[in-house]
């Protein structure tokens, strides 16, 4: 069964091959998908004629529409910060709507009721009664403030002195658990606290479990656990927020505390979803090692959110990764918070073998012996397999150079790459063995001890 519009759409595309520079024509196609609700395919079309066309601002709203209709609100925001910077002409009040909508969708909701004003004061009938609800605002109270001043420091100055909302992407992750190589047993326990529960939430209600809660990884650095959090998310088809350190930590007192509550605001709006904190060690480090305040109350701010005590967390996934687990505070371990805790070791063979053959596929190679390769790559990470891959690769476009002709990767070519490189996790299974012998309290790292062989 074809998809809406197939024939217009193929009609279209065949236009375009005979006049691939036609801005107008690929716009045209743009529209007509977005009209079919292949919204996806829509905006690599738009991007194309916006590289075509850069100077086009009606190409660059029309993105950003489709940002807006993929989820994807953090690069529709980009899109109108780059209209309002370098063409305020195509800001619109329709288009500053618009705005409104995706800063809002982000938490920045004292910038989102700034442009809402400015639309509604330049033209009443761009008004939207349910964007005005969501952001608090009566007829009354959509009265802009003043149209030459700047709006960033407007909204400072609304907001808090020094306060800025953290913008984070919702992504929709396509990875599944095919997509990564071995960790069975670490995917067994995220079917267990994560995907049975929304697959079969009727059976967990019975019992009354709730549907939640938090995984944490821990293991080397390159062993793949961003790679899982995403792929946990696709399994289940939910949406995901990466957080990184840079988007909480913030230099003013009290931000970096507002910063985590509202990326937990956002994960909570948009359930189910998953949220992944990676390097977990630097935002709840055990409160005993601190010398501040400020950083005791970020972690005391982040123990309450992981209890839900203003809002629930029902649906809302939370995954972290550290290579640190020594350091984080020990009250992240109580049940409810973070009550698996997995550790992700470097693949065993099954497994290197496994990401090999995704790591090469798609890729030119003649009868690779993946299993000789896992043999010889004996405590690689994920990291080092890809690094010896790009290896390889380098050295057969040396040869493709040299010869003028292209030639697949065979095992040899690996098996030469493969001697030349170490295992990355050596020192960090260095520092891990003291901490498994001499302060393993209650068995944390017993999973430590036994891959090492120490028990």
């Amino acid at each position: 069964m074809s998809r809406p519009g197939e024939e217009t759409v193929r009609a279209l595309r065949e236009a375009l091959q005979a006049s691939p520079d036609n801005v107008a024509l690929r716009r045209h196609l743009a529209e007509v998908l977005m009209g079919f609700g292949r919204a996806d395919e829509a905006e690599r079309e738009f991007r194309q004629a916006i590289a075509l066309s850069p100077t086009d601002h009606g190409l660059k709203v029309s993105l950003a529409k489709c940002y807006l209709r993929l989820e994807r609100s953090s690069h529709a925001v980009v899109v109108f910060e780059d209209l309002a910077d370098h063409n305020s002409a195509a800001m619109t009040p329709a288009v500053r709507v618009l705005f409104a909508q995706a800063l809002l969708r982000v938490g920045e909701a004292g910038r989102a009721s700034y442009q809402y004003r400015q639309a509604v004061e330049s033209d009443p009938s761009v008004a939207d009664p349910t964007l005005a609800e969501q952001l608090g605002l009566s007829g009354s109270a959509a009265e802009p403030g003043d149209p030459d001043e700047d709006e960033r420091e407007r909204v400072i100055a609304e907001d808090g002195d020094h306060h800025a909302a953290p913008v984070t992407e919702i992504e929709r992750p396509k990875l599944t658990f095919s997509d990564v190589g071995g960790m069975g047993k670490v995917k067994d326990e995220i079917r267990l606290k994560i995907i049975h529960p929304l697959q079969h939430p009727e059976l967990y209600k019975a019992y009354g479990k709730t549907i939640g809660g938090g995984i944490l990884m821990y293991g080397p650095p390159g062993c793949g656990k961003t790679h899982l959090a995403r792929a946990t998310a696709g399994e289940v088809k939910a949406r995901f927020i990466a957080v990184g350190i840079n988007d909480i930590l913030n230099m003013w007192m009290g931000e970096s505390e507002r910063n985590l509550h509202e990326l937990f605001e956002q994960a909570r709006a948009a359930r189910p979803c998953v949220l992944f904190f990676d390097e977990v060690d630097a935002l709840g480090a055990a409160r005993t090692d601190m010398r501040h305040s400020s950083a005791r109350h970020l972690v005391n701010q982040f123990l309450s959110e992981l209890d839900g005590v203003n809002a629930s967390n029902e649906g809302v996934l939370i995954l972290a990764a550290t290579n640190a687990p020594w350091h984080i505070d020990p009250a992240f371990r109580r049940p409810g918070r973070f009550d698996r805790i997995i550790f992700v070791p470097p693949p065993d063979m099954e497994a290197r073998s496994q990401i090999l053959r995704i790591m090469l596929a798609g890729k030119p190679t003649e009868s690779i012996d993946f299993d000789k390769v896992a043999r010889l790559t004996d405590k690689f990470s994920g990291a080092d397999i890809k690094n010896l891959i790009d290896l390889t690769i380098e050295g057969k476009l040396r040869q493709a150079m040299q010869k003028g002709i292209p030639e697949p990767i065979r095992t040899a070519d690996l098996v030469a790459a493969a001697k030349g490189l170490k295992p990355s996790a050596s020192e960090w299974f260095s520092t891990a063995k003291n901490y498994a012998l001499f302060s393993n309290q209650g068995g944390l790292y017993d999973d430590v001890l036994d891959y090492l062989k120490l028990r």
